[in-house]
């Protein structure tokens, strides 16, 4: 049995439960239910939300997954980028730093701090996120440490406030709960999203036309629409031509929207779109999905050339960045070499041909009359 006593709106709670019938007391009164009990079922909804936790698909696995993303790009992303430099530029203390930040206890930090400031985590529960975070990633990667601070971070704010020695109880609960969840939970969802990589992977390789197609669309949309397609990669762990094919799918969705939409928002939207990210636009796709058509066209035309005449591959820090920050394009030099063919290979197939496919298809959509002047204007106010 759970019991929750709440006085003066103060909670005092015992963990004791049976998983069938929970007992509130408020004031001297106490109340048993059983959880399809509506009434009480919106009472434990209301307390919930009072303690600032949000039961949402799009609190944990959109907003979540994009901090995630944030999470990923300040420590592991940045000191790929750190290394690789000082390799090509034979400077070791670059060299050092980027392996330093690429650390998984540092990675899995840093994707700690940042879920749990996406859930909107006090001071207490913030700060010991990162210990939740640090060994999640230690021991199951991204995945470990995204589904280890989650738990984490919830069960600090349930506790938060509740005692008066909250700088012993709430750190103590954090990283208790981080413990065991990634020991017992972390591991086998990272094991299940690197199989599932590896048979994306294995796919690709084996039938590169068909599923560059497939894995170029999916993460496409996946870089537009509110979730993060970065985090994404990193937790299936994209390699090789599937992350190849994955990138054009995203750069395409960057370069495309940043094409088509050049007239209506100049060389400000080319650039917040075409270095940032194409998710500017999800506004007016709920208006107008039809603009969805040019960009993702553009990347399931432009991948399966790539990758299946080309062989065009990438690693999984590239494979969800598209073009933010041209991340792409640097890891696609990372994994097949830096040289002027590669080079070319990088600006035809993640810049012109997806430009010009996008365009292609917007100057006859518009004719039609299915996509018109204004559908693709940023507002930033």
């Amino acid at each position: 049995m759970l019991k929750c006593s709440v006085r003066n709106l103060d909670l005092l709670c015992s963990l004791l439960s049976n998983g069938s019938i929970i007992c509130f007391t408020f004031a001297n009164h106490s109340t048993l239910f059983t959880p399809n009990d509506p009434i009480r079922t919106q009472t434990m909804i209301h307390f919930l939300k009072s303690k600032g936790i949000n039961l949402s698909p799009k609190n944990y696995f959109v907003d979540a997954l994009g901090y995630m993303a944030l999470g990923l790009f300040s420590s592991l992303l940045i000191g790929l980028i750190i290394k690789t430099l000082g390799q090509q530029l034979h400077i070791a203390s670059f060299v050092e730093m980027g392996q330093f930040a690429m650390d998984s206890k540092i990675v899995g930090a840093a994707i700690g701090v940042a879920v749990a400031y996406s859930l909107k985590a006090p001071p207490l529960v913030l700060f010991s996120a990162v210990f939740a975070g640090a060994f999640g990633g230690s021991l199951g990667g991204p995945a470990g440490a995204y589904v280890t601070v989650l738990f984490a971070t919830e069960f600090g704010k349930v506790l938060y406030r509740v005692t008066k020695i909250d700088i012993i109880v709430v750190p103590l609960v954090v990283i208790m709960v981080g413990y065991y969840v990634g020991s017992f939970v972390g591991i086998p969802i990272n094991n299940f999203m690197i199989s599932l990589g590896s048979l994306i992977n294995w796919a690709t390789d084996q039938q590169p036309f068909v599923m560059s197609v497939i894995v170029a669309t999916i993460m496409g949309l996946s870089l537009t629409a509110p979730i993060s397609s970065a985090a994404i990669a990193f937790m299936l762990g994209l390699d090789g031509l599937a992350a190849g094919a994955a990138v054009i799918g995203c750069s395409a969705q960057m370069i495309g929207f940043a094409s088509i939409s050049y007239r209506e928002n100049g060389i400000s939207g080319l650039i917040a779109q075409g270095l940032g990210t194409s998710m500017l636009q999800i506004g007016n796709i709920v208006k107008n999905p039809l603009i969805l058509l040019p960009p993702t066209l553009a990347g399931a035309i432009t991948a399966p050339i790539a990758v299946g005449l080309f062989r065009m591959t990438n690693n999984e820090a590239g494979a969800g960045m598209g073009t933010s920050g041209l991340v792409g394009q640097f890891m696609a030099m990372e994994t097949m070499g830096f040289s002027m063919r590669t080079l070319l290979l990088v600006l035809i197939f993640h810049i012109i041909i997806p430009a010009s496919i996008s365009l292609l298809c917007f100057y006859y959509m518009r004719r039609k009359r299915w996509i018109k002047t204004g559908d693709m204007l940023l507002k930033y106010e």
